[in-house]
């Protein structure tokens, strides 16, 4: 049989529940690895949230990516922002935004606050797309919300899903729990998400425990790279 036997380590059950996974059913999505959320300049430092624990997902993002790649995983990027205009941006996240003290579309060191186009929408150099990898632009948390991410998934044969990026109890979250009800079976990689708070993060994880993995699984970015090389 060809393909990858279930992840042994992953919990709260050995992945994906098909029994078995290739590279051709499977996806990795690379959440909204941006300078507004990873730079110390950008729109989440702006907002007072620590990038620290964010942070800490470049390398082993970067490692994945490389590995991904060598592999022939299809790798879809993710970018949060509003068009210049801001027409695509809802009155309540302006306001909150505008609360916290980083109203988005206003100016930042790397321009426009959260806007597309400018250089802190961009996603960081060390985990940039590479031609033929497809980039989703999002204006609301979940990847899935206002995208035509589902149509590439589902053009590609895609049934398994290994998610990764920042921040996860948003995000990566909210998109972990579109693809579940979308019928997908996702992994998401410990190591390779963070949030503000490493509280906030370890909740997530504490979730995806509960009734045997109702939104997926998860796992060390480590035994995936073993199962990878093998």
């Amino acid at each position: 049989m060809s393909g990858f036997a279930p992840l042994p380590t992953s919990r709260p059950y050995a992945w994906p529940l098909a029994g078995r996974w290739d590279t051709s059913d499977t996806a990795l999505l690379m959440i909204d690895l941006q300078r507004d959320f990873l730079d110390p300049r950008g729109y989440f430092a702006r907002l007072g949230e620590d990038i620290t624990h964010g942070r800490r997902v470049l390398e082993p993002a970067r490692r994945l990516l490389a590995a991904a790649r060598q592999a022939g995983l299809l790798v879809i990027h993710t970018r949060e922002g509003h068009r210049p205009d801001l027409t695509d941006l809802n009155d309540t996240k302006q306001r909150r935004a505008q609360r916290a003290g980083a109203a988005i579309g206003s100016e930042g060191p790397l321009g426009r606050l959260l806007v597309r186009g400018e250089p802190g929408w961009e996603i960081v150099d060390t985990l940039r797309p590479v031609a033929g990898e497809p980039v989703v632009d999002k204006c609301g948390n979940g990847a899935f919300y206002a995208t035509d991410l589902e149509q590439l998934l589902r053009r590609a044969g895609i049934r398994h899903l290994i998610l990764t990026g920042v921040t996860t109890d948003v995000c990566v979250s909210s998109t972990l729990r579109e693809a579940n009800d979308r019928g997908f079976d996702c992994l998401v990689l410990e190591d390779v998400c963070g949030a503000a708070r490493p509280e906030l993060h370890e909740a997530v994880f504490r979730g995806l425990e509960r009734e045997g993995g109702i939104f997926g699984a998860f796992a060390n970015s480590a035994d995936l790279l073993a199962t990878l090389d093998r």
